[in-house]
């Protein structure tokens, strides 16, 4: 199935498991990113938040006052303050640091660190960063690049000792290297990693490369060319942290701590997993969709690189602001501005070392993150130093989040082409009732606003929000209704057997894979779930 599509594309997260958010697509005018004269960078990377002026304040009095603001033809528009978005999204804890003119100009914390807690989340809350682990690491790799340990383009199997990258018919003609990892183009396996519980036992990664128990993940292996396509994978950058520890004799969070994170001024920052008890103690606890919090708080993941970073918004923000000002000649604490720059071209599909660029968008890099309760979001432009990074203690704070970026782009004046805007269908069923969120879907199709994958795409992303809220029939009349108005797409059939399948409608679970399969025969989710449907009981 496919139920969402991106601001940074949502596929590239952390956690294994489907995050039922949609990034929310919008245009914003004003300010510009390119043009105006660079000012001069800041000689510390590591400073925190500027003092806030009144225009901060009221800037910020605006982002809290109407996170949401949904404009509904003749009808009463939908608002909701930042407060009501996350209670509707159960999103118990959200912070938030804003860059602009290269600078941390404010950052603060909303609700508590957890669902039932009285603790407030402030800027100090350590938060899982998910995927946003890839480039913090990355620019660790790029560190040993630069310093001699390591070479972009040459074969990893060359300079690791605990384990080896298998051989196949695939790596006969080309070879894993660094570069390749990095950015996702090394024809590797295994998109991402669930993490495990607190109280279950961990695996060695080489445990994990070769898929063994207790690793709760497939083998790690080449099973396309590599160098031929940028196909996400957690497993490569997995690769990546056993190369940096094999050439260096670190353990990990040592590594990053010395190369990275002590450079760059990030103080409240640690890749420990788990983390040692004064930092443990200062961490918001994990939240599902529904609200429930993770066992004991949060997962462990040794598989560090790809997803294991504790951290804050304001230190991504000076990891951010750092990297652009590498890219100017203008820090280099870390990386020197050739490197920098490599870091931030694109390899294949916007895939760079370790961040996503955007050809459209000259100088924005950025990236997402998801672990088992903890959702993150970090984008920044270089040429025009305006940035943000926010992280959540829930499953839903992706959704949350993207609306915040929004308003935050409208209040700084962001000049940032964003795609088709997807109507927020979730929200409207959510406040006003399904069927309102319907009526607005058919109103907007009607005027041609809505239309094609776009439409297809708004309803699936309502049904499957339905279908984990505990509304399984009525997401299963939107999940219908799809397939009524697209006929000829596998996916909607594929969402429409994930439904039945939840309520135990075996045959039309069947019967609704097999369609979808017919019409899209590489559809590897339709052919696992018809095996796991026909096994006998």
């Amino acid at each position: 199935m496919t139920i969402l599509h991106t601001f940074w594309g949502m596929r590239r997260v952390g956690s294994a498991a489907t995050a039922v958010a949609l990034a929310v697509a919008f245009a914003c005018t004003g300010g510009q990113a390119g043009g105006q004269k660079r000012p001069k960078a800041e000689t510390n990377s590591g400073r925190g938040a500027e003092p806030q002026t009144v225009g901060q304040q009221e800037r910020i009095r605006k982002i809290e006052a109407t996170a949401v603001d949904i404009p509904m033809g003749e009808k009463e528009p939908v608002r909701l303050s930042l407060t009501q978005l996350m209670e509707l999204y159960k999103v118990p804890g959200l912070s938030i640091a804003v860059i602009d003119d290269f600078k941390v100009v404010w950052a603060k914390g909303y609700g508590t660190i957890g669902a039932g807690s009285t603790a407030p989340v402030t800027p100090k809350t350590l938060f899982q960063a998910g995927s946003i682990s890839k480039p913090v690491a990355a620019t660790g790799a790029l560190y040993l690049v630069e310093h001699g340990k390591l070479a972009l383009d040459e074969d990893v199997n060359v300079k690791l000792k605990t384990w080896k990258v298998p051989e196949n018919e695939f790596t006969k003609e080309q070879k894993v290297t660094l570069r390749r990892l990095m950015s996702h183009t090394g024809g590797l396996t295994v998109h991402g990693f669930p993490g495990y519980d607190v109280d279950a036992p961990m695996p060695t990664l080489v445990q994990i490369f070769n898929g063994e128990k207790p690793a709760n993940t497939a083998p790690i292996r080449v099973d396309i060319l590599p160098g031929t396509q940028e196909r996400y994978s957690g497993g490569g950058i997995t690769i990546e942290q056993q190369l940096m520890m094999d050439v260096t004799g670190k353990p990990f969070p040592e590594l990053l701590r010395e190369t990275v994170l002590d450079k760059i001024g990030m103080a409240d920052s640690s890749y420990e997993q788990p983390l040692p008890p004064g930092r443990a103690a200062m961490t918001a606890i994990g939240t599902y969709g529904d609200g429930k919090p993770v066992h004991r708080k949060w997962h462990i993941y040794p598989e560090m690189a790809a997803a294991g970073l504790w951290t804050t918004p304001t230190d991504l923000a000076k990891f951010a602001i750092e990297t652009a000002n590498s890219r100017h000649g203008e820090a280099n604490h870390v990386l020197s501005q050739k490197m920098t720059e490599e870091m931030l071209a694109p390899v294949m599909d916007g895939a760079g070392l370790g961040f996503f660029v955007e050809k459209e968008n000259p100088g924005q890099f950025g990236h997402n993150g998801a672990d088992e309760g903890f959702q993150a979001l970090l984008t920044m432009n270089s040429e025009s130093g305006k940035g943000v990074a926010i992280m959540a203690d829930s499953d839903n704070g992706i959704t949350v989040a993207n609306y915040v970026l929004r308003r935050v782009a409208q209040e700084y004046a962001w000049n940032y082409k964003f795609g088709p805007e997807m109507p927020p269908l979730v929200i409207l069923a959510k406040v006003r009732g399904t069927q309102t969120a319907i009526d607005r879907y058919a109103e907007l199709k009607k005027s041609g606003e809505l239309q094609g994958e776009h439409a297809e795409g708004a309803m699936n992303q309502l049904g499957y929000s339905l279908l984990y809220s505990g509304h399984e029939q009525e997401a299963i009349n939107v999940f219908q209704k799809n397939v009524q108005e697209f006929p000829q797409s596998s996916n909607v059939y594929d969402s429409l057997g994930e439904a039945y399948m939840k309520v135990g409608e075996k045959d039309l679970a069947i019967a609704n894979y097999e369609k979808s399969l017919q019409l899209d025969p590489k559809n590897q989710n339709a052919v696992e779930q018809l095996k796991k449907l026909r096994q006998p009981k």
